[in-house]
């Protein structure tokens, strides 16, 4: 890789299966997500998940746009500092409450009761452990997508894919379509941190979502499954050396 390569975007998603926060950088620790990052999810029915002993259960546990796709339809913001929750959609404002507060956890759970009731197998619950992530993966990762590959999928679906189907932290580009796929196992220098490559990602039907209308539109993973014979795209990384990420830093190998 020569050192063209460079980070177009940052995010992470404080809630899982609700919109994205676009960050203009994030300060990394070793062995972690980006602070925030799926810090809170929403149970759909069973309520098990212990916050003084937090473990990671499947995603099916949890609302979440694989299944439950009218949530693209909610455009939500994070205050950090507040731990301040805002969600709406184009017709306003519809939620705001402190997510560390018994108020606001009981108010998001009223309003999700309400918007999400006809897919719902239970009460819903707001949950959060101190230092949990609700990834989808079993460890403290975070994810980087190339956007060659995803303009290299576009060639092939014959329309346009917005990238944030994807739901990555770090989005790169300027390296060519699946060049990240080669950075599995190899150390990777983002601004003042180093990141280890750790697994590819499989795609799963999140990806069909259009996340401006919330319709189901595409087949992502069948397509990529048809036309490379795998349904991975992205890399899961993790850091291995603690330092701050910002949006146009380059990408370099190690």
């Amino acid at each position: 890789m020569t050192n063209r390569a460079r980070v177009t975007d940052i995010f992470r998603y404080p809630v899982k299966g609700l919109s994205a926060d676009a960050m203009e950088t994030a300060t990394l620790k070793t062995g972690e997500t980006i602070a925030w990052d799926r810090a809170f999810a929403i149970e759909n029915g069973s309520h098990d998940f212990d916050p003084d002993a937090p473990e990671h259960f499947p995603k099916m546990k949890f609302l979440m746009l694989m299944r439950d796709e009218r949530l693209a339809n909610l455009k939500t913001g994070f205050d950090e500092a507040a731990t301040t929750l805002t969600i709406s959609d184009e017709s306003g404002e519809l939620f705001q409450g402190n997510l560390m507060s018994a108020e606001g956890t009981k108010g998001l759970e009223a309003f999700i009761a309400d918007y999400m009731k006809d897919n719902l197998r239970g009460a819903p619950r707001l949950v959060h452990a101190p230092g949990f992530s609700h990834s989808d993966a079993p460890f403290k990762l975070l994810s980087i997508i190339n956007l060659a590959t995803v303009r290299e999928l576009e060639k092939v679906v014959g329309k346009p894919i917005d990238p944030l189907r994807f739901r990555s932290n770090i989005y790169v580009d300027d390296i060519e379509p699946w060049e990240d796929h080669s950075w599995l196992g190899k150390n990777i220098r983002i601004g003042s941190a180093t990141f280890k490559g750790f697994h590819k990602i499989p795609r799963c039907a999140a990806t069909n979502v259009n996340l401006e209308t919330a319709t189901r539109d595409m087949d992502i993973p069948k397509t990529l499954q048809r036309v490379y014979d795998h349904v991975d795209l992205g890399l899961y990384v993790e850091v291995t050396e603690a330092g701050t990420i910002h949006r146009g830093d380059t990408v370099t190998l190690i």
